[in-house]
């Protein structure tokens, strides 16, 4: 099969996807000229997005700091409620140190944030 190889063609096949996607009712017969080029279009852009645009697995910063935003936590705010000292955390969001198990444990229960990112598993 086909592969999109370059952004242009990326760009073009984005724009013609856009285009199908109105024209293409969800029950289209298989055999729809408009449905099997929406599908192959769909497949090549996905594809190509995956491999240049990939964003990757959440760390726990980023999870931490998304976190602070949803609840309107200062840094002091997000301390407290963890139970560790602004300093610690601030040590926590800038990469310096990992946390403790127990902080750990904490942050996952109190943040409803996955334990495997926590723990960076």
């Amino acid at each position: 099969m086909a592969k999109i190889e370059r952004e242009s063609q990326y760009e073009w096949a984005v724009k013609r996807v856009e285009e199908l996607l109105p024209l293409v009712e969800e029950n289209a017969a298989e055999n729809d000229p408009a449905r099997i080029e929406l599908e192959l279009l769909s497949d090549l852009v996905a594809d190509y997005s995956e491999e240049h645009f990939a964003i990757g697995e959440p760390t726990l910063v980023d999870i931490l700091k998304l976190r602070m935003y949803e609840k309107g936590l200062t840094q002091k705010g997000l301390a407290d409620l963890i139970g560790i000292s602004p300093s610690r955390l601030s040590d926590l969001l800038s990469g310096k140190c990992e946390p403790t198990l127990r902080t750990a444990r904490t942050i996952s229960r109190k943040l409803d944030i996955d334990a495997a990112i926590v723990l960076g598993v």
